[in-house]
């Protein structure tokens, strides 16, 4: 396939985040804090602004949602109020009071006297996010770029065009109050064109994060010269085991599913041990189908659930199993065993986050260690997966790969580390002539 020509601009804005990540890189702690704290402030001051933005963008989302090109779970992720205005600016503040992960010593080793090697945490340099729908991901992932020293080139969806562009100018024009990192650390491209151009020019762009679907994720994969951080799915699953709780189960399953739908953290398939009580399983069932939910079932859950007549059951087939809804549908599978559960898991799961509910605590515990996933958890609702609740101040997404980060990606997904050797005039020569020993000593992080 043959590289598309990369325009003067595109070089420009690379050339100008990359000079702003080198200032970025040399950022003291409390200049990063004060240009968030001052964005946080800047987002409520321009509610008015970025929610009539917002309105003109949710207006051809409707028109999109009617044509067919937008879902309605992409088109409710476009929307915006005071209250997630407020928790943007709430983001910020709590990037800024996290500690700043950039230049901290991971290990240190004497070489020997006069020569010490320290492996130092530092940014990454220039990232280029991709991602759909959701506006307030601007925010987020430039709060998380700029605290940790990052240069950030965002491109949104064109669902959101005008919240995106207004969110990014207000970042711009901080910096520019600010007056201590350039504008350019943070910039916007709006076309696909410019995308193809970026996701090629390896030497100038250092890490590629997509947020969005799987078609968008596997697409960026595929045609990528540069490191990808993602995941393309995220079917989550609820295991209820015949040790679990009543209550723990409900409250488990039905927030896992219920408290939104539409995005990767949320339950897509349920898988019940075939002695967990049918009443049990008959209310939870109900009151998803009460909150709009369409069940999917397996031939056995449609067997053991017969005589409750309220229920509308249609059967699950295997596409069923494989499926990310992000929407208020759910398949529901019974299993004979908790290892029929994992093997399911680890068959049809995105390796993004699946749960157990039980009261076998050594079960629960072999459970997380063989499930193949970012995050596995016992008793607690799969929504949990995210970089707010971890305390990571925001994320910048989710990797379900198994280098560098894993789970939701928050400011140690930012940094890279480097070695740094401090010597006194030695050169490697004296080891052998004079038959001279390294030293290999461990330097106490604590004397640093």
């Amino acid at each position: 396939m043959k590289s598309p020509q990369v325009s003067d601009s595109i070089r420009q804005q690379l050339k100008l985040a990359r000079e702003a990540s080198l200032v970025l890189a040399n950022l003291d702690n409390s200049e990063k804090n004060r240009i968030l704290q001052v964005l946080a402030e800047m987002l409520r001051k321009n509610s008015a602004l970025i929610l009539a933005e917002n309105a003109r963008d949710m207006t051809e989302a409707y028109k999109m949602l009617e044509c067919g090109e937008l879902t309605s779970s992409a088109c409710n992720r476009v929307s915006l109020n005071v209250e997630k205005i407020e928790m943007m600016a709430q983001n910020c503040e709590s990037v800024a009071a996290l500690p700043d992960p950039s230049g901290e010593i991971i290990q240190a080793t004497r070489l020997d006297l006069g020569l010490d090697l320290y492996r130092v945490s530092c940014p990454i340099g220039v990232i280029l996010v991709i991602f759909e729908s959701r506006p307030d991901v601007v925010i987020q992932i430039s709060a998380l770029a700029l605290k940790s020293g990052n240069a950030v080139i965002l491109k949104g969806g064109k669902e959101a065009h005008n919240s995106n562009r207004v969110l990014a100018e207000l970042i711009r024009r901080t910096l520019l109050k600010c007056k201590t990192a350039p504008e350019n650390a943070v910039s916007l491209v709006e076309s696909r064109d410019d995308v193809a151009q970026l996701v090629k020019m390896s030497s100038e762009l250092d890490l590629i994060i997509p947020r969005g679907s799987n078609e968008l994720v596997q697409h960026i994969q595929k045609n990528a010269q540069v490191p990808v951080l993602g995941h393309a799915d995220g079917l989550c699953h609820v295991y209820l085991d015949q040790a679990a709780d009543q209550i723990k189960s409900l409250e488990v399953s039905l927030d896992s599913k219920l408290d939104y739908p539409a995005v990767c953290n949320a339950a897509e398939t349920l898988l019940v041990h075939q002695n967990y009580p049918n009443e049990w399983l008959a209310e939870i069932l109900q009151k998803m189908q009460n909150a709009g939910v369409e069940l999917r079932v397996c031939l056995d859950t449609r067997k053991r659930l017969g005589s409750y007549q309220g229920l509308k059951l249609m059967t699950a087939d295997e596409d069923d199993w494989k499926s990310e809804y992000t929407d208020l549908i759910i398949s529901v599978k019974s299993v004979e065993s908790a290892e029929d559960a994992v093997q399911h898991i680890n068959l049809y799961g995105s390796k993004h986050t699946d749960t157990i509910v039980t009261e076998d605590s050594e079960l629960a515990e072999w459970f997380m260690n063989s499930v193949d996933a970012a995050g596995v958890f016992w008793n607690a609702s799969t929504r949990f997966a995210d970089g707010f609740r971890y305390g990571f101040g925001a994320e910048v997404g989710v990797s379900t790969g198994k280098t560098h980060a894993r789970g939701p990606v928050g400011l140690e997904g930012l940094v890279i580390y480097k070695y740094k050797l401090y010597g006194n005039g030695q050169g490697v020569g004296r080891y052998a002539q004079e038959k001279r020993d390294f030293l290999h000593e461990k330097i106490p992080l604590a004397e640093q």
